[in-house]
């Protein structure tokens, strides 16, 4: 099914069926939007082991592919979206069957801790966890230790994105492959980049939507958004610090198109940053780490999406890793929208855009 309407992808997301189960009495919001997500099971794949196990307390899926294997494979930790509250391993199913079936790969699905039962930088933890234990024990799984990518949906790109940079400073581990970042969030610094304007009345989530989980995920008041929206929660000096990160300056022209307008000035709010101090936490902003991580990342592969409001983010994490040297294999899809890899393979609901992905997904994997 191919995206060509803003109220197809409307209509069919799992949010808005989510909340109106919700509104209706059938289950509260998040019960709702977890079962969902988890959908349909797809039957069962007669070309991979698949199984669940425990990696440091963190419940994973592992997907091995049957055939015989001449030497140890790669190995790929997705962790998956859903804003940190939603989504599961049950979720990305398909999406991690494809990836270890047509790559040749071990997947390893890392199913963390969700908000709110669980408060923010547990996710992380979990992620980190579960990423430390497979690389030590990699071999046992099959897979070579110096083949690891790492790989993450929307908050879970954010994660991978989080993971990778933790590792480099770390001695005691193999360095990662690459790592794979599908429309990732990575910033929460500046909400009014050209892609926040332009796509904030697009579904699956609106701007607005997305301030809204965004203050649950964070355990934070509502009323701290127009803050944040209008940039109040940032000084002046670290403004002028990050406008060679962060900055539409920065977004080439031709993502300027669909119109864009430079917010007005704002006064900066002591009281704001206190209350909005996690925004600056490199586990939910990885854009805004130091000079000295970047330039050891690994090659990585960024998707972005066009009708996205998280667009300009891959594009700012793109120049700044080239900037520092690291190779960056990006696809762009001109008619995607943020969550579109979700739909791959579901029937009825996979867009051509989720198979374009999905292919060039793959194809960076296999030529690692």
């Amino acid at each position: 099914m191919k995206f060509c309407s803003k109220q197809q992808c409307f209509m069919f997301s799992p949010y808005n069926q989510g909340y109106c189960a919700w509104k209706i009495g059938l289950c509260d919001e998040h019960t709702a939007m977890r079962r969902l997500m988890d959908g349909i099971p797809p039957f069962k794949d007669k070309k991979l082991h698949i199984e669940n196990l425990q990696f440091e307390g963190v419940t994973v899926r592992l997907y091995r592919p049957k055939g015989v294997a001449t030497k140890l494979r790669k190995g790929i930790l997705f962790i998956h979206g859903g804003f940190g509250m939603w989504g599961s391993i049950d979720s990305y199913e398909r999406t991690c069957r494809c990836i270890a079936r047509e790559s040749d790969s071990v997947v390893v699905s890392v199913g963390y801790r969700l908000s709110p039962e669980y408060p923010h930088s547990v996710q992380f933890r979990d992620c980190l966890d579960a990423t430390i234990h497979f690389m030590k024990n990699a071999e046992d799984y099959g897979v070579d230790p110096e083949r690891i990518i790492i790989s993450g949906d929307s908050i879970g790109g954010t994660y991978a994105t989080a993971v990778c940079q933790e590792l480099v400073k770390r001695t005691d581990l193999p360095k990662v492959r690459a790592q794979i970042l599908i429309y990732p969030f990575l910033q929460a610094i500046d909400f009014n980049l050209p892609s926040h304007q332009q796509n904030r009345f697009v579904p699956p989530f609106f701007l607005r939507t997305v301030e809204e989980f965004s203050m649950q995920f964070l355990r934070k008041n509502k009323s701290l958004v127009k803050y944040l929206r209008n940039g109040s929660h940032v000084p002046e000096d670290l403004k002028m610090k990050l406008r060679k990160w962060i900055s539409p300056d920065i977004i080439p022209k031709e993502f300027k198109l669909r119109g864009y307008q430079p917010p007005p000035p704002v006064s900066y709010s002591p009281e704001i940053r206190q209350e909005a101090e996690v925004a600056f936490e490199t586990t939910l902003s990885p854009l805004i780490a130091d000079v000295d991580v970047i330039r050891q990342l690994p090659e990585t592969y960024i998707l972005t999406c066009e009708y996205d409001i998280f667009r300009d983010e891959g594009l700012l994490y793109k120049k700044r890793l080239e900037d520092k040297g690291v190779p960056v294999t990006w696809c762009h899809l001109a008619d995607g929208f943020h969550g579109i890899i979700y739909y791959f393979d579901i029937p009825l609901l996979s867009f051509l855009g989720s198979k374009r992905g999905m292919h060039s997904i793959v194809n960076f994997v296999k030529r690692l």
